[in-house]
């Protein structure tokens, strides 16, 4: 019988890759509630009709990649491929707009979509986002973008380009649409099966493809900027005028679209080097009618994802390894140094240092083996000799000078050393 083994793109995540994830989950927060966005956690599961009404039956994400399964009831089940739906659901449910006009919600947490695995792509992965639900004014989009790039600027992301478009609204899109459909027509032998698929289901996601045949095709196509009605042109003027007023450099790509249905108006992507044609490490729009889509009224909002997993390998290019916080190690020798310990041990940990020991109690040569590879900052060692003296030595790991490298101290002196060494002690 073989083992079993982690499923296919997904993974483990060990204690040395977990320093980093914590550092830029931290961070992240940190940032988000600096601009007023209150953390919300929502489930892994939700009922597979919320994605099909938000997301657009006709998806990739919908059609290819969701993971659905029947419920003991028979009630269609999804884990969640995006969070924006589950949010919207959230705010529906809990009728959000009655208790404040504006609401800004952030949230960060594993999303789940059955992808080809690829670098930097998961079937299990982590997305960080945001949503500012109440506003339909283009000062929404614009606060909302710079929570995002301020989100990225924190935890180290460099070499990234904030490239931005206007997918007009359900008075201008039809028009383009419609034009845009006459144009792909006509070189419908050019494109790949999937946009020929898509010429007809969602035609802007060909201008999107990333097949060097439908780059060419999408080169000469119709523009959206140039089909824009009055509000929306205004709209996506003002959005560019607020980015040049915060300095944040953007591009505009006029071929950039948004995967899901409920774009309207204003999208953004962020791409990064280093990642190869998926490079595209975050982005967002505004969803003017996804709330009344989904059941509620009819409330206007912007929101952002971040795929957590591509920054990182991102990152991991650039930045410094995480500094391990000071540790002390504990040096039992025998079962009674052992027991006395443990209440030596609770004591440093209330003092908030972090303490390890090895709990097979070795000899000597083995426990300090296991110390050094713990990095340990500092080691305590108790054998019989000082549990009858009610002493403990502290040999310090870093040091070279041989006075300071070890010291022995009365254990009743053992919260003023920690006091010294780490801050006060309780």
């Amino acid at each position: 019988m073989s083992n079993i083994q982690v499923i296919r793109g997904m993974r483990d995540i060990f204690p040395d890759q977990v320093i980093w994830w914590q550092r830029m989950e931290r961070t992240l927060i940190d940032v988000m509630q600096k601009y007023g966005y209150g953390e919300i956690r929502t489930p892994f599961l939700e009922q597979s009709e919320l994605f099909k009404r938000s997301i657009g039956e006709q998806t990739d994400i919908v059609e290819k990649e969701m993971y659905t399964f029947r419920d003991r009831d028979e009630s269609l089940l999804t884990l969640r491929p995006e969070g924006t739906a589950s949010v919207i659901r959230a705010y529906i449910e809990q009728t959000q707009w009655k208790k404040e006009p504006i609401t800004r919600w952030g949230y960060l947490g594993p999303m789940f979509r059955h992808e080809k695995p690829q670098k930097g792509r998961y079937r299990q992965f982590t997305q960080v986002g945001a949503e500012l639900i109440g506003s339909a004014e283009p000062a929404a989009d614009v606060e909302l973008i710079d929570v995002m790039m301020s989100c990225l600027f924190a935890i180290g992301l460099k070499d990234m380009k904030l490239q931005i478009n206007s997918l007009g609204c359900p008075v201008c899109r039809p028009g383009y649409r419609q034009d845009l459909v006459g144009y792909l027509s006509g070189k419908q032998s050019k494109l790949c099966e999937n946009c020929r698929r898509r010429m007809i289901s969602n035609p802007l996601r060909v201008l999107d493809c990333k097949e060097s045949d439908c780059i060419q095709v999408s080169l000469q196509a119709p523009r959206m900027l140039e089909k824009l009605c009055e509000a929306c042109a205004t709209h996506f003027e003002f959005v560019v005028s607020g980015l040049r007023e915060l300095s944040l450099g953007y591009e505009i790509n006029d071929k950039m679209v948004r995967g899901l249905d409920y774009y309207t108006r204003t999208a953004f992507e962020v791409v990064a080097e280093g990642l190869g044609a998926q490079n595209a490490v975050a982005g967002g729009g505004r969803y003017d009618g996804l709330v009344a889509q989904l059941g509620g009224p009819q409330v206007e909002a912007v929101g952002f994802s971040a795929g957590l997993d591509r920054i990182l390998i991102n990152l991991l290019q650039t930045l410094d390894e995480p500094t391990k916080p000071d540790t002390v190690f504990f040096v039992s020798l025998g079962e009674k140094a052992w027991k006395a310990s443990l209440q030596l041990m609770k004591l440093v940990r209330k003092a908030g240092v972090a303490v390890e020991s090895d709990v097979r109690m070795g000899s000597m040569k083995s426990q300090m083996k296991r110390a050094d590879k713990a990095q340990a900052r500092f080691v305590m060692i108790l054998g019989q000799n000082e549990l009858e003296n009610q002493r403990i030595i502290i040999r310090d790991m870093r040091t070279r000078v041989q006075e300071k490298k070890q010291q022995e101290i009365a254990l009743s002196e053992l919260p003023v050393w920690l006091s010294a060494n780490f801050g006060s002690c309780e």
